[in-house]
């Protein structure tokens, strides 16, 4: 399993689902710098500022993450790939979880559903965000019970500016964020009232969102493993036939442990 670590710092920037807005066609934006700029300043940032890197090396880190071919030119593949629904945060490769591997130092957590989207019947939302925090105590030891009382992970719907500095960018922009694990705002899983939330392949599913988010809530950065659930890019899976994969079971684990071991070691002491 590789990760991503995220060059940033751990509670200043919350991890989210993004669709990069793509007004022009594929041809004219090959010769887009400021496109192909912004892009590479947003998710593949320089992190030493002391080496200066030339817009060819960057292009070539870009399409060793998404495993192209290798040119340190911009061409049609690597545009459709930067057009792709993806998550907002940098794609650095190196292997990691989030910087100093931050993660919960107890197994029992609770979260708050604070408010709901309209656009789901209120006990939908419960079962999708009880269902997306289930594919992850699966697989380990860790337990989440709902409450009403302030909780580690609080869940809010919100549109624009929400209060912690990254405010959502309407629809087809952000669908989410989340932050790693910590006080304060740590935990914490923010999605986009301006998209159109579903239990379906309508619009945006949400347990897929809420199970990405949920991973970085609990330490996990994003896997740069076509299929991992912590892969960047949003893509529809059956979630009556999901099954965490492998790549994202070994992040998790590598985390909390493996729920059988855990289990057996606690009834053997």
């Amino acid at each position: 399993m590789r990760h991503v670590m995220l060059l940033c710092s751990l509670m200043l920037l919350p991890c989210s689902f993004a669709l990069p807005v793509a007004h022009r066609s594929v041809v004219s934006k090959l010769k887009d710098l400021k496109f192909i700029e912004t892009y590479l300043d947003r998710f593949f940032p320089i992190v030493n500022k002391a080496i200066k890197e030339t817009l060819e090396e960057r292009i070539r880190k870009l399409q060793e993450f998404f495993h192209l071919t290798i040119t340190g030119t911009i061409d049609t593949e690597t545009v459709k790939i930067m057009e792709q629904p993806r998550c907002g945060v940098p794609d650095i490769l190196e292997y990691s979880t989030f910087p100093r591997t931050p993660k919960w130092n107890k197994y029992s957590l609770t979260y708050r559903i604070n408010n709901y989207t309209p656009d789901m019947p209120k006990d939908k939302v419960e079962a999708a965000i009880a269902k997306a925090l289930k594919v992850w105590s699966d697989v380990t030891p860790l337990q989440f019970t709902r409450t009403t009382k302030p909780a580690d992970i609080e869940i809010w719907f919100a549109s624009g500016a929400h209060g912690d500095f990254y405010p959502f960018d309407g629809r087809s922009g952000t669908l989410a964020h989340a932050f790693a694990p910590g006080s304060d705002t740590g935990g914490d899983a923010h999605f986009d009232e301006d998209e159109s939330w579903s239990e379906t392949n309508r619009e945006v599913n949400l347990f897929l969102v809420a199970a990405h988010e949920f991973g970085h809530s609990l330490g996990l950065g994003h896997s740069n493993v076509l299929g991992a659930l912590m892969y960047p890019t949003y893509s529809y899976t059956n979630p009556e036939t999901f099954r965490l994969p492998a790549d994202d079971r070994r992040g998790i684990q590598r985390l909390y442990g493996n729920f059988i071991v855990e289990k057996l070691s606690h009834l053997i002491s």
